[in-house]
């Protein structure tokens, strides 16, 4: 009797433990997935009627079907695909500089510092600094095009460029994120396989993919997630830069989401809630993906 009484709260206390996290979790994560998309199946300008009631129309799929047609739904769904590749850079670029970086030599602390800084600076700040960057006429970028071509080029005023552009000043804290990711990782690597791996003859690139990466798995995968994430919820640095402009070139799908919702022009809460109901199930592809990969990993080794 006391040895089941002990096994049932050995079963009982993690749950205990979790159960606060997982009421905060249910509230301010699945609660508000489910109603987006519960809230995308209607037409609602987001207000309720003096009694207190929802005044928004059941249409169905109607906003999704919009969207299909939608030509700034589709520029701003191509932009986030180009945010995602060119934003996976970060994860070799952080990596090399981690492995350069891991060294005891003097004047390191220094180096590191350098590099951490842009992570610990607001997103804000680093789309003022980069607009200051492509600025026509006095950006260091545009003088800098200027004296090698000798026509500047106003990067966030070219809708073939813009969206580069932008992408460019976003890989700058997102790197130095995947460094700090990386050299955690590296300090766990363990040295007696390293070691090992000198005796047998490994070394560079061999010594890198067969006994560096597999033991960095964690903060790959961590990398990842985050890398993911930051590139589909590029809002800030598109506010911020260019406003979706020029000529909306470049809109990303939560600058959209936020026009259509809360914009001057917008108060479609139902449209609003179908682009995030679209960029969830990017997030959640990409994602998912890679996790299962992960395991299927896991369980052959």
């Amino acid at each position: 009797m006391a040895s089941s009484r002990r096994l049932s709260q050995r079963q009982v206390a993690p749950w205990l433990f979790l159960a606060p996290a997982l009421v905060m979790f249910t509230i301010y994560v699945l609660w508000p997935i489910a109603y987006s998309v519960t809230l995308s199946f209607y037409d609602w300008n987001g207000l309720y009627d003096r009694d207190g009631q929802f005044t928004g129309r059941f249409v169905g799929l109607g906003n999704y079907r919009e969207l299909a047609g939608d030509p700034a739904f589709t520029v701003s769904l191509w932009n986030n695909l180009k945010w995602l590749v060119l934003y996976m850079l970060a994860l070799p670029i952080g990596l090399f500089l981690a492995i350069f970086l891991n060294q005891t030599v003097t004047g390191i602390r220094l180096y590191k510092s350098l590099f951490f800084f842009p992570f610990v600076i607001s997103q804000v700040v680093v789309g003022l600094m980069f607009s200051w960057f492509y600025a026509p006429n006095f950006g260091l970028f545009y003088s800098l095009v200027e004296w090698i071509t000798g026509r500047g080029v106003a990067v966030l005023a070219d809708p073939n460029l813009v969206t580069y552009g932008i992408i460019a000043a976003g890989l700058w804290p997102q790197i130095a994120y995947v460094l700090i990711l990386y050299l955690t990782g590296l300090n766990n690597v363990a040295p007696d396989q390293v070691e090992a791996a000198r005796l047998d003859g490994a070394k560079g690139w061999r010594m890198l993919w067969h006994v560096i990466l597999p033991q960095l798995r964690p903060a790959t995968f961590i990398a990842v997630i985050v890398t993911v994430i930051g590139a589909l919820r590029s809002f800030d640095l598109v506010s911020i830069m260019t406003s979706g402009g020029p000529f909306g070139s470049s809109r990303v799908l939560s600058y959209y989401m936020y026009e259509m919702a809360l914009g001057e022009y917008g108060f479609r809460m139902g449209y609003g809630a179908a682009i995030a109901v679209v960029l969830f199930a990017i997030m959640m592809v990409f994602i998912s993906g890679f996790i299962w990969r992960m395991w299927r990993q896991e369980t052959e080794r």
